[in-house]
């Protein structure tokens, strides 16, 4: 099977809601498998990613993330890939489910186009104090389980 860790995700940084997501994603990221790149900056150098037909233009108007073999995953995919990698399988279910992933791929593109307005609402705080809730709950459970064997 071919390894698919770390995973880049390139995001953007300049957009509070998406910052406040990435980093509460992070913050579940325990072992330490996804790499944030902010793609959002004038200086961000897009070259190494030409040949694969993906430039700053793409990532910004949709979420990309590249895996360790160099498989390019966007928008619904690469949120479903985030959420499965940091251990949040229901939240990845709603982002690709059978039923639900018609909606998500219709909503995904209004959300992007109107990130920055979003920003301006309670959603980046919403989501920063979930990331710090969901951290703290997989710590515990990491620290629950020694060798493999969790406690109850």
């Amino acid at each position: 099977m071919t390894e698919i860790y770390p995973l880049t995700i390139f995001y953007d940084a300049s957009c509070k809601l998406c910052s406040a997501e990435m980093n509460s994603v992070k913050q579940l990221d325990l072992q330490n498998q996804l790499i944030l790149t902010d793609c959002s900056g004038q200086d961000f150098d897009d070259q190494p990613y030409l040949s694969d037909g993906v430039n700053q233009a793409s990532m910004m108007a949709c979420m990309h993330v590249k895996d360790a073999s160099g498989s390019w995953y966007k928008g619904v995919d690469a949120f479903e890939l985030i959420y499965n990698t940091v251990g949040l399988p229901t939240i990845a279910k709603l982002w690709s489910h059978k039923w639900t992933r018609p909606i998500t791929e219709r909503a995904y593109p209004w959300v992007v186009r109107n990130r920055h307005v979003l920003s301006k609402t309670g959603l980046p705080v919403l989501l920063k104090l979930w990331g710090k809730c969901a951290a703290r709950k997989a710590l515990k459970r990491s620290r629950a389980c020694a060798d493999g064997v969790c406690a109850n």
